[in-house]
Formats: structure tokens, sequence, C-alpha cells
């Protein structure tokens, strides 16, 4: 990280912060009447306390530190500030936002798309994992908002012939304790000596770690500091419960993102990859299949659910060798956290049956895998079928060539 300049440490909200139950609408936060109808259309009935807090101040031009628990409405927070500005001042490449993971940026595109349809948002999401060129033909029809990777877009930085962000007017860095965490910090340096300095700064984090603190110093202008949690807690409507059960009994699950997202499975299995920045409404439980061995990271975990005022349940699996690390997060969170009620009788009969079920599935698979052996055998590799003459000729450019005599 580049020696980081000279700024006053972060000052509190300089107004009073309105109390949720005053604030019923976007509209009291300053938010134009257009996004307020697209907050409508999300569902978002009103504002959370990190919107409160934020979203007025950004709209005042004030860069922000926003120190919020997971599931607060961070996105929300910074994006309504950008499309309300995009709108007084249309750009192209108005805003870049860097996010540590693949997956959240996604997740902050749709979002983005989503408040901004009505009035033709375009974005990019520029991560790893996808095909360059791809990203470049979409970098050149320079978007509006770009959501990033740090190592990905440096990449394009340096190699897309014409892209540039030098008349970005807004940067975002959401989870930043998390990448900087992830060894992103030269990357980060590079982005931040090629954008220009007369911009807004936005900062998110769950914590504030002494990496955070100083890219806050190199990055941000006299900033706003908004905490809506001063301490690691679950919210109020999380049913937090464990259930004891010998290690060899643990069941495997197998799901998609995607197709979880769009309710297509009901169960997604997934490693601490999801546990922080993924908003996916309807998650109504989440099971911690092995417990964190960093008490913190079950703070993030549970948050996949009750989110955004709605409830939900966490139940932490327990095994006789959890128990230290279980003692920790009730430490961690302050309570003493029930017995989910079970019935040990019918779980071992389910488990005797998903047994069976998995026997019977590998003897159908195994004779399944023998007659697809035995019907290539029969076949041949001189197989003069109507269907294999059919591929031949094709593979031919559809005519039959004759074999010369010898």
């Amino acid at each position: 990280m580049a020696a980081p300049e000279e700024r006053d440490s972060p000052t509190e909200a300089s107004q009073p912060v309105m109390e949720e139950e005053e604030t019923k609408t976007f509209k009291d936060l300053g938010v134009t009447d257009v996004l307020c109808e697209a907050c409508d259309q999300l569902g978002w009935t009103k504002p959370t306390k990190i919107q409160i807090e934020a979203i007025p101040l950004a709209l005042q031009g004030r860069d922000i530190i926003g120190l919020a628990e997971t599931g607060s409405g961070k996105t929300g927070a910074f994006a309504l500030p950008i499309l309300n500005a995009l709108l007084e001042t249309p750009q192209r490449l108005f805003a870049l936002v860097l996010t540590p993971t693949r997956e959240l940026a996604f997740q902050i595109s749709e979002q983005f798309e989503a408040l901004g349809s009505s009035i033709g948002v375009q974005s990019a999401v520029i991560v790893g994992g996808i095909d360059s060129m791809s990203q470049s033909l979409a970098l050149a029809k320079k978007p509006h908002i770009i959501i990033a990777t740090p190592g990905r877009l440096i990449d394009h930085l340096e190699n897309t012939k014409g892209f540039n962000l030098r008349a970005l007017k807004y940067l975002v860095m959401d989870e930043a304790d998390r990448i900087l965490n992830m060894d992103f910090e030269t990357e980060v340096d590079k982005i931040l000596k090629v954008i220009p300095r007369d911009r807004k700064t936005f900062l998110f984090s769950a914590t504030m770690t002494k990496k955070v603190q100083k890219l806050q110093r190199a990055a941000l202008k006299n900033p706003v500091k908004c905490a809506v949690s001063s301490k690691y807690q679950t919210v109020e409507k999380l049913q937090q419960y464990y259930i004891f059960i010998p290690s060899k009994f643990k069941s495997k699950r197998l799901g998609s993102l995607n197709k979880f997202k769009a309710k297509a499975r009901s169960i997604l299995l997934a490693t601490d990859v999801a546990s922080r920045g993924l908003d996916i409404p309807h998650v109504d439980v989440v099971v911690n299949f092995d417990i964190p061995t960093h008490s913190k990271d079950y703070i993030h975990r549970v948050g996949r659910t009750a989110r955004a005022g709605r409830s939900g349940k966490a139940i932490t699996f327990v095994t006789q060798y959890d128990v230290e690390l279980f003692q920790r997060i009730e430490h961690l969170i302050g309570k003493k956290l029930p017995v989910f009620p079970t019935q040990d009788d019918e779980v071992m009969m389910l488990a005797e049956r998903v047994a069976e079920a998995q026997r019977f599935a590998r003897m159908e698979l195994r004779e399944h895998g023998e007659k697809k052996k035995r019907s290539r055998e029969d076949a041949g590799d001189n197989d003069d079928t109507e269907g294999a003459i059919g591929v031949r000729n094709k593979v031919a450019g559809g005519k039959m060539k004759k074999r010369k005599g010898r």
C-alpha cells in the first residue's frame, strides 16, 4: 500500500440521525422519486439503519466509512446515492465498485441494474474465471458502473486498449476487510494511483482492522463514519439452536448457487466463500455443518438468514470434539443457545433409509455402466448402421468418399 497522505480522522455523523421509526420512505432521505419507485418494486419498504445514516451524508457529497453487521443493506446504502448522482450528471464509467469475490460482484451488479432499470443504467462485471475478451468488449461499451475484483481489473487496466478510469466519479470498496485479507493490497494500491483524486469514496466493512484503517487514510478525504453496530451480535429475529450429533452421522448435500437463488433447489451446500456478502432473501435456515474455528465467522454465516427484518433459523452441528469452539461462540454473542428439538429414533430411522437408497443407487449406476460397456463392444468399430453412416456423411461434408484401389 502506498504511503498514505495525511487525512483528518473520520468524524461521526455531523447531523442528528433520524430514527428509523420516523423515516417512512427513502424519499425522506433525499432519494429522487424514480429511484424511490424502484425501491418499492424491489420490496424495499423502508430504509435500514445503515441506509438511514449513510444515504443523506453521501447525497451531501461526503466520503463514507460504513461499519455494519452482515445483512444490513450496505449495497443500497452506496448504490442509491451513486444512481442519484448519475441522474444529475449522466456519464459513462461513472462508478467503480471493488469486491473480494465474483459471487458478490454479480449480486451487486444485479442490484444496480434492478434499481436503475427504468433509467437505463448499464453495468459490467469484471472478475476472474470468465473470458477476458468478452469483458474487454463490455468495457468498450463504456458502462455506467463497473463491479470488479481487484486482480482482474488491474489486468484490464494494463492490457485492454483504450480502457481507463481517468473520468471516474465514485469509488466503492465493499467488504474492504476481506479485500485486504485476501492480499489484494498491491492491486488496490495500483488502482488508487490511476483513478482521479477528485472523487467520492465509500468504504464499507464489517470490521475496522488495522489494514482497513490504513486504507481509509490513503483513500478517503475527511470521511464520516457510519456505524450501526459496535459489537459482534446476531439480529434479534434469528432463532439459533444447536444439535449434538456423533461425527459419523453428518449428512452430505450438493447444490449450486444460481439454482438455489432461483429456488430451483431448496438446499445449498457452501464453504465460507458464501458466508459474507451473498443476499438471498428467501433463506429460511442456515445449518453450520462444521463449527467455524474463528468465532466471528459464525456471525457472518448465520447472517445469510433473518435479513432486512425477516425471521430465520440457524442450526449448528456440535460433535463431541466441538464443545470448546461452540462455547466460544456463545461467549462472543453473549447468549446460551438452546438445543434444537429432535426425535432421535426418527432421525436414525431416516439415516438407515438414506443408506439403503445410496446402496441401491450405486447398484443401478454400476449396472448402467456395464450395459453401456456391452453395447459399445457389440457395436464394434465397423458400425455400418444408418445412424453411424449419417455421422460419417456429415464428417465427410455430406459425401461419401470412395476408397482408392491399391
